[in-house]
């Protein structure tokens, strides 16, 4: 790590979330602290409920030019003064924060910082959806304080369109940018060992946490549906999360225990992707998640529910694609058994829809908008001019 307090002629990005090891906005600003330019910027992540011995942060593969911050809280929202603290001693000249609820702290922050800096908040999901998953509170909050983003980053126009339709955030202070995603590193993975599908198949995926709004329930009692067709179907569930004792329950419930497994947080999905015959997203409502980008970007067949409209102008009428008319059980089942009798054996599908998404591609158009941001511009200029063709 770098002395932090030393004179630097780069400007000073300062990258905000919760920890390292989570979920789509996690791995993106993971991302983007591997990918933007050091040559161009002094890069700085601050990890706001990690331990600097924290599992997670020993394993990630963090380049050595990025300095960490891991402050340890309990929880975000109680983890106001070691933030400002930080805000002060590194004085950064634009900071990017993930996750809403860390957004709303940073703004709140920002009346005391006493020095000028540019603010960008990540908006990772459909905000008028969520609503129903968190306190009603919120509402109230994405109205007061996202408009006091310099920017709010979102990944779909319909992502834009909630934010100014059903929160009053102004267009001009509404941009759209790709999630990067690493297509060479997805598609280098070593595979998985052969153990991982110890069934003769078909081999379904599904990667996210374990919470209400990814559907997973709905996943489980739809493969009961599925397993008369195909006995031998089996179904790989990545991640951790609140619902997991429920989850497992059901299985039981379901006579699913010998079908399913919960391996729990996996480092690198993707090593299970070759043997995979396709990927399930079950949620309820979604953003634009990574977990499905990945998926395309590895070729896979995918089956999902129409989780936000922004994902559905997206994959709608795509070869390789089975969208379920609704999020229930029956309608993805029945998507499912269509999807698995059409499909050859190790069936691929170039999916040209996540080309936007390639690394190289995403970070330029990243850099392109800190950059303005960081030029002596008006904030509505730079936000509205960011990406005029897809601010709508």
């Amino acid at each position: 790590m770098t002395d932090s307090s030393q004179p630097n002629s780069r400007p000073r990005l300062l990258l905000l979330i919760p920890h390292l090891g989570g979920g789509g906005a996690e791995q993106v600003t993971a991302r983007l602290a591997r990918g933007l330019d050091p040559q161009k910027y002094d890069l700085h992540l601050a990890l706001i409920t990690q331990t600097v011995d924290a599992p997670a942060l020993a394993a990630a593969t963090l380049p050595p030019w990025v300095t960490v911050h891991p402050l340890g809280g309990r929880r975000v929202r109680s983890s106001a003064l070691p933030l400002l603290r930080l805000l002060r001693k590194l004085r950064p000249q634009l900071i990017l924060s993930s996750m809403f609820h860390l957004n709303f702290l940073v703004l709140l922050l920002r009346p005391l910082l006493g020095f000028p800096v540019r603010i960008l908040i990540r908006q990772n999901g459909t905000a008028s959806s969520a609503l129903a998953e968190i306190p009603r509170y919120n509402r109230l909050l994405y109205r007061l304080l996202y408009p006091r983003a310099d920017c709010v980053l979102c990944q779909s126009a319909a992502m834009v369109r909630d934010l100014r339709d059903s929160f009053a955030v102004p267009e001009s202070r509404l941009s759209i940018l790709p999630n990067p995603i690493d297509f060479d590193a997805l598609r280098s993975t070593t595979p998985a060992p052969p153990e991982v599908w110890p069934d003769t198949g078909p081999h379904l995926i599904a990667v996210g946490r374990l919470s209400h709004e990814k559907g997973f329930d709905l996943l489980l009692q739809s493969l009961t549906h599925v397993r008369q067709q195909f006995p031998s179907a089996d179904l790989l569930i990545a991640g951790t999360g609140s619902e997991e004792a429920a989850l497992k329950s059901l299985c039981r419930n379901l006579s699913l225990e010998s079908a399913v497994r919960f391996p729990g947080h996996v480092a690198d999905p993707a090593a299970c992707f070759s043997a995979a015959t396709l990927f399930v997203l079950s949620s309820r409502h979604e953003g634009l998640p990574n977990a499905l980008l990945e998926a395309a970007a590895a070729g896979l067949p995918i089956v999902c529910t129409g989780a936000s409209e922004g994902l559905v102008e997206l994959i709608r009428q795509q070869p390789g694609i089975w969208l379920a008319p609704a999020p229930t059980a029956e309608a993805l089942a029945d998507t499912l058994t269509a999807a698995l009798t059409t499909l050859e054996p190790g069936q691929r599908f170039q999916h040209a829809f996540v080309a936007p998404f390639r690394l190289k591609h995403a970070l330029a158009e990243w850099e392109e908008l800190i950059d303005r941001f960081l030029a002596d511009v008006s904030t509505a200029d730079v936000c509205a001019h960011a990406n005029p063709a897809r601010v709508v």
